[in-house]
């Protein structure tokens, strides 16, 4: 089998003590989409549900938990979930497409990006995110068209998920899963998978599917994404790729970086993290996460294409949020269009 050419969307970031002066934890974010489409910054409060309701999401109806986290999320404004967000707890986290030997699914399931929103709406840790993620992937898979338009684009999903202590990044293969925890230092996901044999938690039969697949060998010792993908992982931090130059960027400032070094980062143009032409940067989000919890975390969103001609403005949970009117897109109902059949388009 050919390997697919490897996409250019999307950098996560993470920063842990001791690379982040202060005791704090810095998540940032770009989220490439096409320049057409609009990501919107939104909010959801805390919520109660009655037993056994039903959740809607992108694609399908999941069953719903009894409590619900407040969000604020960045998100393409036609879909469920969202390419990045953070709760109320603190918890971020922001997902990647990435591709491999797998064959990605067509069928309609749960998208990357729903993933997203239900890991943030139903966990106060980032491992427990991970938890949730993983547990939802067993359940109900992976999948359905990224993308408004006719075009297709399907993938499988790596996530970063941070909050105030540690960072955990989880990278999928269909239903099979590795995860990596990050207790100190810099760590950055892109279009590849990148764990390697530092493997903290995995699906039950990551190794022996890779086995029947002829993919490893059971002798010389696991790299996931060796075995899962193309990626020749002796040559990542040095490729020259996406990956590599994001690596760089945050080495480049280890041991100093604040959100304004991470804004840097995102509004990087030479790199092509900050993405240009009819896929661009849609939009982007610096979080700041204290380790002392008796201060908040604060969450900057642009809420704009482009983070080298944009402002990131702060969000702090506090009682009494209203709804971000000015960055919300319109709802219509029962008649948006995107509630029609067949989906995504008016009746005719």
């Amino acid at each position: 089998m050919v390997p697919r050419p490897p996409p250019l969307s999307c950098d996560t970031f993470v920063a842990l003590p001791p690379a982040v002066p202060g005791g704090r934890v810095v998540f940032g974010k770009n989220s490439d989409r096409p320049a057409d489409e609009v990501q919107e910054v939104v909010y959801y409060p805390a919520a109660a549900h009655p037993p056994g309701a039903a959740l809607e999401c992108t694609y399908i109806s999941i069953e719903q938990v009894e409590r619900t986290h407040a969000v604020v999320l960045s998100r393409p404004s036609w879909l469920w979930g969202a390419e990045m967000g953070a709760n109320e707890h603190g918890v971020c986290i922001g997902n990647e497409a990435v591709w491999g030997r797998e064959e990605v699914c067509d069928g309609e399931a749960l998208l990357g990006m729903d993933l997203v929103r239900l890991g943030l709406e139903r966990a106060d840790t980032a491992e427990k995110a991970l938890s949730v993620i993983v547990d939802l992937l067993e359940k109900y898979g992976q999948g359905g068209n990224c993308m408004e338009s006719n075009m297709a684009f399907t993938y499988h999903n790596s996530f970063l998920i941070a909050d105030r202590k540690e960072a955990w990044v989880l990278e999928t293969s269909g239903k099979y899963w590795a995860a990596e925890k990050v207790e100190g230092g810099v760590r950055n996901i892109s279009n590849q998978l990148s764990i390697t044999t530092k493997i903290d938690r995995e699906h039950p039969e990551l190794k022996e599917y890779a086995k029947s697949n002829g993919w490893w060998d059971g002798e010389k010792e696991f790299d996931f994404a060796a075995t899962y993908s193309y990626v020749n992982t002796a040559r990542m931090t040095t490729s020259g790729g996406r990956y590599c130059e994001g690596y760089k960027l945050l080495n480049k400032h280890k041991g100093s970086i604040t959100s304004e070094i991470m804004m840097e980062i995102l509004r990087d143009k030479e790199s092509g993290i900050n993405m240009e032409g009819g896929f661009m940067t849609t939009g982007s989000m610096v979080s700041v996460l204290p380790q002392q919890p008796n201060l908040p975390c604060i969450h900057f969103f642009t809420g704009t294409p482009d983070p080298a001609r944009s402002v990131f403005k702060p969000f702090i949970f506090v009682p009494g949020i209203t709804q971000l009117l000015k960055t919300t897109s319109p709802t219509f109902g029962p008649d948006d269009p995107v509630k029609k059949q067949p989906r995504f388009q008016r009746q005719r």
